[in-house]
């Protein structure tokens, strides 16, 4: 009995892997339910318009990146309060930044994207940026200090409106716009409790200065959203410019699906691992790579079971969710799964390099990802259409998370 119950209070702990676990099931939960009833009321157009917006943004949110956020966690020292003011001043500017270029942008992205009466959905994506850049950096400071029972109820709390509301709004009538309300909603809340609930609180006195140490770790972050800026937005740029808002709805929701039923439990699994493995490798730099060998096994086991049983039910799987309208996504999905695969245990695998401070290495293996992309996809596009383009990413995949493995088994 004694052993139970100090079982179920390490369980409960603040920093127990449960409430990651926990905050994945309901977030991911939660997101599944919204974009699922949503992409079943509306079908792949309105679907595709949404991608094009939330594309806009991660483009610009990629090209913008400071790294700060991963080099408060990774860093030896804890920051100070002056030290958050700084961070605090760039991510606010930064973020202003974005909306207002997302704004100028929104008319030419319209015409590029084949979206007709669509410019307000892109202008109103540009307010995503802005609202995340007045979070309370305290929220990196509880990631650190591995405080994930306050994350997870900060998560679940923004999920929970995001999607009451933006399911609110589609049953009402409000079309691809129900998406990003929702959307603004939960990214509203977060920022209102990070300032609220969380410590500690930066000055609210623009500062620019005192967080140079953070450079040599955060460019290489830089380095590695910019790569993945074209890993992750490439094909949807090049689907959605050449094929089309259905055609690109499509694929978002064949690539969204098969990430929520596989690829999320993983990069859940990286917002406990990161912060995990940087405490181990701070303290024994050997007990963090027996821990991170550890959990690549568990994973590669796990996803190549998972990757099977889905691809076996794809076609039940579209059918029974999102109806007949979506049927000719099942060829994309049944591939997707496989990418996701990939996808799971490259997070471990750079949740491990980042801890130990090798975030170059990540950025490397997504430049590689980059090459292949570049090399294969031009003529798969031409050959086999969209279905060509996800055996590309594929491909990619497969790449860096041959180089990352080998990175992480070569002696340092």
């Amino acid at each position: 009995m004694r052993f139970a119950a100090a079982s179920l209070r390490a369980g409960l702990a603040p920093s127990a892997a449960t409430w990651v676990l926990a905050q994945q099931v309901a977030v991911r939960g939660l997101v599944a339910v919204k974009f699922l009833a949503i992409g079943r009321l509306l079908g792949p157009a309105a679907i595709g318009s949404v991608s094009v917006a939330l594309l806009a943004v991660a483009i610009a949110e990629s090209l913008s990146d400071t790294g700060l956020a991963q080099a408060v966690v990774q860093g030896r020292d804890a920051p100070t309060r002056d030290e958050l003011g700084a961070v605090f001043t760039t991510l606010v500017a930064r973020g202003a930044c974005v909306a207002l270029i997302l704004v100028a942008l929104a008319p030419f992205m319209a015409s590029q994207f084949h979206l007709v009466g669509s410019l307000l959905l892109l202008q109103m994506a540009a307010a995503l940026p802005l609202v995340r850049g007045i979070a309370s950096p305290g929220y990196y400071v509880a990631q650190r200090e591995r405080r994930f029972s306050c994350i997870a109820a900060i998560e679940i709390g923004a999920a929970l409106a995001d999607c009451c509301v933006g399911l609110a709004f589609a049953f009402s009538g409000a079309g691809a716009y129900s998406v990003l309300i929702g959307m603004l909603v939960g990214e509203a809340l977060k920022t209102t409790v990070t300032w609220a609930a969380l410590t500690p609180r930066p000055p609210l006195t623009p500062r620019w200065s005192g967080i140079g140490h953070y450079i040599g770790f955060s460019r290489w972050i830089w380095a590695g959203s910019v790569v993945n800026l074209v890993l992750n937005q490439f094909d949807k740029v090049v689907v959605g410019k050449m094929l089309g808002p259905a055609q690109l709805g499509a694929y978002q929701m064949s690539s969204r699906l098969a990430q929520m039923l596989l690829a999320d439990a993983a990069i859940a699994l990286s917002q406990y691992l990161f912060p995990t493995f940087a405490a181990h490798h701070r303290e024994d730099a050997k007990r963090a790579a027996t821990l991170f060998r550890r959990y690549l096994a568990i994973g590669a086991c796990a996803v190549v079971l998972v990757v099977l049983v889905l691809r076996a039910m794809a076609s039940w799987l579209f059918a029974l969710v999102l109806g007949p309208q979506w049927m000719p996504a099942v060829p994309l999905f049944r591939i997707f799964v496989v990418n996701m695969a990939l996808g799971a245990l490259i997070a471990v695998l750079v949740a491990y390099l980042r801890a130990r401070g090798d975030a170059r290495t990540a950025a490397q293996a997504s430049a590689l990802q980059v090459v292949v992309l570049v090399a294969v996809v031009p003529v798969a596009l031409r050959q086999w259409g969209v279905v060509g383009i996800a055996w590309g990413m594929t491909a990619g995949l497969a790449t860096a998370g041959l180089w990352m493995f080998y990175r992480t088994v070569k002696p340092r």
